[in-house]
């Protein structure tokens, strides 16, 4: 049946700063230096987002969760819960999400189970439909060289009911 399933990819990178705590995932990461943005700047949360709202032909993420007072310093689970309501409401469910997060350091294996699992509780699945993949900008670059961390995501939505 066409129309049955929906993919999209999203992206994000946000600037490495001293004085910020790093969020990725909705988990608070201990690390010197955290990333700068409007919200906490969860970049694995606002490419996921955006690869939902992509999946959907419904904007990106700045179109929904403007840099107004509303939205500054809020936690990005909580975006992620809004998304998540407007995936249900378009009358689809998420198959799976993919995602990699591009870091040079900290090192992300011990974070990324619970990162799924923050990240399946604001969207209302499994934590099995969420991976989570870290790699290193091996000296290349604003991720190499420290300076920032970026993330890929795909999704895939299927109609429901």
């Amino acid at each position: 049946m066409h129309g049955s399933f929906r993919v999209g990819i999203g992206y994000d990178i946000h600037p490495l700063v001293e004085g910020r705590p790093l969020v990725l995932g909705g988990v608070r990461i201990p690390h010197g230096t955290g990333l700068a943005g409007h919200s906490d700047a969860d970049a694995l949360i606002h490419a996921l987002c955006d690869a939902l709202l992509g999946a959907l032909n419904l904007g990106d993420l700045g179109e929904h969760f403007p840099e107004t007072p509303e939205w500054k310093g809020a936690a990005s689970t909580k975006i992620l819960g809004a998304v998540a309501g407007m995936v249900e409401r378009a009358g689809y469910a998420l198959v799976n999400a993919d995602c990699v997060v591009n870091a040079e350091e900290p090192r992300l294996a011990p974070h990324r189970a619970a990162m799924a699992r923050t990240i399946a509780a604001a969207l209302g699945v499994y934590a099995e439909y969420i991976s989570i993949k870290a790699t290193r900008g091996e000296g290349l670059g604003p991720v190499g060289e420290k300076r920032a961390i970026a993330v890929e995501a795909i999704v895939l939505l299927e109609k429901v009911g």
